[in-house]
């Protein structure tokens, strides 16, 4: 049994060594569809950004020099609207109005905001007296300050979130190379489950994994591709797993602990799995399964919902990650208060259905009252998960814990 920090890195190499130094396939998409894909070509600016002289503020457009002594009036000889452009300059004692987002006229070095000025009465509409001094550049973006035209502004192997998307059309990418989102089969196991549309009976539960873990692929920036369910036969599970071979990973959920009727190892291995661990010390989760069949990663998941939940967003997002053409991400732990008092037994990473708030700009998260691995209900109620690491088992009340986020509510 190796650690979940453990597990992550090997699934991030296998996954690695598996592509073999070559890209995933490429596709061009269209920019407002591009949100979470992965560049495979780096973008560069058309032109400078800014591509003039730039005004932060509404005011007006003067030499420095004129309003180094206030107040002083400086005769107003025209006006500058964003978009449009301004042919004369600014001479020694005048000055411009300005709009926020407007080119800075020939001569200006400066914008004093309108808030520091006032009109001069006793000279008529013509003239602006200026209350507040400003140095050279006060209140200008200088031409080419943010990126200069050719210069590098998106990498290849970046993920697309909304700042980037907004980088890619301000230098005209309307549409872009992206890598191909990996297909992800996922493959529900057990005699007890039945398709969600289906009257269960006494002892069964509906397949809400394949729905979860999709989501959760989605997420991840995967394509995920549900295979159903799978009986506790072992020609119906290989007919299945093979089925889902045919992607570029699969994702099985039960079938994997070690009860007379787990048989996703046995016939993975009968199919030439290559397996890589067979247990994390996590809680809930333990008993995950990693390994390569036929040239495909395949990670088997415990069957309880909160257990899939959490083994697929501790290794089943960097494995995305990889075969997304992107490096694998971070965990991305966060640090708050807890607000009562914390007590583990058994020596494993716990991961605890939590709330995270903040109180007086402070983060505090608390324990959710839960019934175990198969508790989706509470977890339902959680904006996070709670760590409790298997080197400190015990946190008192005030005491500064790990979380994980969830990313689909935080």
């Amino acid at each position: 049994m190796i650690s979940y920090v453990e597990a992550r890195r090997i699934v991030a190499e296998i996954a690695l060594r598996m592509l073999g130094g070559r890209a995933p396939a490429q596709e061009i998409i269209g920019l407002g569809a591009a949100l979470g894909r992965v560049l495979a070509a780096r973008l560069d600016a058309d032109r400078d950004a800014p591509p003039f002289h730039r005004s932060t503020r509404d005011g007006f457009a003067v030499r420095a020099a004129d309003v180094a002594n206030v107040p002083a009036t400086l005769a107003l000889v025209g006006e500058i609207r964003a978009g449009a452009e301004f042919t004369g300059a600014v001479r020694p004692g005048e000055c411009v109005q300005i709009m926020t987002g407007a080119a800075t006229p020939a001569g200006a070095d400066a914008v004093v905001m309108i808030e520091h000025t006032e009109p001069a009465i006793d000279r008529g509409t013509g003239a602006v007296v200026v209350q507040r001094s400003v140095a050279a550049g006060a209140n200008v973006v200088p031409r080419g300050s943010e990126a200069k035209a050719g210069a590098l502004v998106l990498a290849a192997g970046m993920r697309l979130g909304y700042a980037e998307i907004s980088i890619a059309a301000q230098f005209g990418h309307a549409a872009v190379a992206v890598f191909a989102r990996p297909r992800v089969a996922i493959l529900s196991t057990g005699d007890e489950i039945v398709p969600v549309e289906a009257t269960p009976g006494a002892f069964q539960i509906r397949n809400s994994n394949s729905y979860s873990l999709a989501a959760q692929v989605e997420l991840a920036g995967g394509a995920p591709v549900v295979l159903g369910i799978a009986a506790d036969e072992r020609a119906v599970l290989r007919r299945k797993i093979e089925e889902g071979l045919a992607a570029d990973a699969l994702v099985l959920t039960g079938g994997v602990s070690m009860g007379k009727y787990d048989l996703v190892e046995a016939v993975l291995g009968e199919l030439g799995a290559e397996f890589h661990f067979d247990a994390v010390a996590i809680r809930p989760g333990r008993p995950a399964v990693f390994g390569v069949c036929r040239g495909k990663p395949v990670l088997g998941l415990p069957g309880n919902p909160v257990s899939t939940m959490v083994t697929f967003e501790l290794l089943g997002v960097p494995l995305v990650d990889v075969l997304s053409g992107a490096p694998p991400r971070s965990l991305p732990l966060v640090k708050a208060r807890v607000r009562h008092a914390v007590r583990k037994k058994a020596a494993l990473a716990h991961f605890l259905p939590a709330e995270l708030g903040w109180e007086n700009g402070e983060a505090q998260v608390a324990e959710l009252a839960w019934q175990g691995s198969g508790d989706v209900v509470a977890l339902a109620r959680a904006n996070c998960f709670l760590l409790v690491p298997e080197t400190q088992l015990e946190f008192a009340a005030g005491d500064w814990v790990d979380i994980l986020p969830r990313r689909d509510r935080m």
